[in-house]
């Protein structure tokens, strides 16, 4: 064999060892992207989670702030206790919305104590469900 023959083969060699480890080194690539695009998509699934779960205790904590300032005979508590309501009944569920309706349509006083109860347990059922 020829001193140029076995230059041959030793650079294809290197070349194809090249494109081998070229290969691989690029599919290894691809499946840490793909990890890291999955880490980073719970993490920001988590994210909104934990905020959607923060701003539905805000809201459902002001309707019973507002129905306690109503109950206690605040001037502006029953206009709060409406604009609260309404916050709630867009932030949802449904069940949450009809027990706060229950609540702030009813009477201060007697009435008004086992629809609050009512409120509390569907707000409870709620944020447990998240």
């Amino acid at each position: 064999m020829s001193e140029w023959e076995i230059a041959l083969i030793a650079a294809g060699a290197a070349i194809l060892g090249s494109i081998t480890t070229g290969f691989f080194t690029w599919r290894a690539s691809h499946r840490q992207t793909s990890a890291l695009i999955s880490t980073v998509q719970a993490t920001f699934l988590e994210q909104r989670r934990v905020r959607t779960e923060e701003r539905r205790r805000a809201v459902y904590g002001d309707l019973l702030t507002a129905g306690q300032a109503w109950e206690l005979g605040a001037t502006d508590g029953e206009a709060r206790t409406l604009r609260a309501f309404h916050l709630v009944e867009l932030e949802g569920p449904d069940f949450v919305a009809s027990a706060a309706l229950d609540y702030a349509s009813a009477d201060p006083g007697d009435e008004s104590a086992p629809a609050r109860e009512k409120y509390l347990k569907a707000v409870r059922r709620a944020l447990n469900e998240t």
